[in-house]
């Protein structure tokens, strides 16, 4: 496989279309974390360096208001907290050497105004940059009417597309509960997408731009589960492309960019497969929630009898404790264990090894990237981040 001759760091745009082409063409999917916390940011980053492979890092509507701060009381705290996962991010994504993917995640009706802050706040970044400061967004309107979530996503997909940003859309149900939106109750029937929405999205969608991509339900369930739980029919994938492909007249087998939600549980056969008919991303966060609660909880387990109070441990009455419950010791070892789950998932949709890390030589990158209109670039980050609280 020739490596995807894009740039390490945030990408965006036509860089953002050729690493999912390479992705769909060479049959490999790329994780995307849901991260809640720059803590949990790293952990994501620093799988992809040291499995040399792309990651998508997405922050979910719960997740931005928790990375603001359970003390900041504003409506818009959600998007505030998009907004500063995302300028860490950009940030320091150049130093870990991959091509990283900035996303957010789920948004439902009801959730749309957090979606038109992030929108403004891509806009106020790509009038100082020329790119937008998100690679892509999430519409969730699959609770809608059909009619409806299209046309809502066609008046977004044109705002978005003039700032080159990608389109996310979801049509047909994913089971269990997701940040607000519990469909653990849904008709099963409702949890197959048919040929025919699909291309009624693509063909609505693609009059705009190429830059979108579709979640089309094969069984899925967002949540935690035993495999064998959940009658997943990833082949149902294929039979959206070869129906677009013949609609389109098509030498591609698979003209459409899909997306694979609730992947908890599924067998490493049903991911394979669902890779095979097109799926270019897949979410993860359920594992890795666990994964970086269960390096914590080994610490403790591990380290208990030195963690109950500031001095004194079985080594001494007298012997402090810090480097035991210093915040940087346990937090590490929660990243740590994130950061493994994060290359099981990796290895599974053989992304791993895709891209050789670019390491960046100390000192030659500067501390922020100099914006094209010179010293407002300050100015214009603070209007844009209080912009968000108007």
């Amino acid at each position: 496989m020739t490596p995807c001759d894009v740039p390490p760091g945030v990408v965006t745009g036509d860089n953002l279309v050729k690493l999912l082409t390479h992705a769909r063409e060479n049959s490999y999917a790329i994780p995307a974390f849901n991260c809640t916390s720059s803590s949990t940011c790293n952990a994501a980053l620093e799988a992809g360096k040291v499995n040399n492979s792309p990651v998508m890092i997405q922050v979910s509507n719960g997740g931005g208001k928790f990375f603001s701060g359970k003390a900041v009381d504003d409506p818009n705290s959600a998007a505030l907290g998009a907004v500063a996962c995302a300028l860490h991010v950009r940030t320091v994504a150049k130093y870990y050497g991959v091509p990283v993917v900035l996303h957010s995640d789920h948004c439902a009706k009801k959730l749309l105004p957090w979606f038109d802050k992030m929108l403004e706040a891509d806009e106020s970044y790509y009038a100082q940059y020329g790119e937008p400061l998100f690679s892509s967004h999430m519409l969730d309107l699959s609770e809608e009417p059909d009619d409806e979530n299209i046309a809502i996503c066609v008046k977004y997909f044109e705002k978005m597309q003039k700032m080159k940003i990608w389109l996310e859309m979801e049509i047909g149900i994913t089971g269990g509960e997701e940040d607000g939106v519990n469909n653990e109750s849904v008709d099963p029937e409702k949890l197959y997408t048919s040929p025919e929405q699909v291309w009624a999205v693509y063909e609505a969608l693609s009059k705009i731009g190429p830059m979108f991509s579709i979640a089309a339900a094969f069984g899925n369930v967002h949540g935690v589960y035993k495999p064998g739980n959940v009658t997943l029919q990833p082949k149902r994938l294929g039979g959206h492309q070869e129906f677009a492909k013949k609609k389109l007249g098509s030498d591609n087998d698979k003209p459409i960019f899909l997306v694979m939600h609730g992947g908890s549980g599924s067998t490493d056969e049903e991911i394979a497969e669902a890779v095979k008919c097109g799926v270019v991303k897949m979410n993860v966060d359920t594992d890795t929630q666990w994964a970086y609660w269960d390096g914590l909880r080994k610490f403790e387990a591990d380290k208990h009898d030195y963690l109950q109070a500031q001095i004194g441990n079985p080594t001494g009455a007298d012997k402090p404790n810090k480097k035991f419950y210093d915040p940087r010791v346990w937090i590490r070892k929660a990243e740590e264990a994130m950061i493994a789950r994060c290359a099981v998932s990796m290895e599974k949709l053989g992304c791993k090894g895709t891209y050789t890390a670019k390491i960046p030589e100390a000192g030659s990158l500067p501390m922020w990237d100099v914006p094209k209109h010179g010293s407002k670039a300050m100015e214009a980050l603070g209007n844009m981040v209080g912009g968000l609280l108007k």
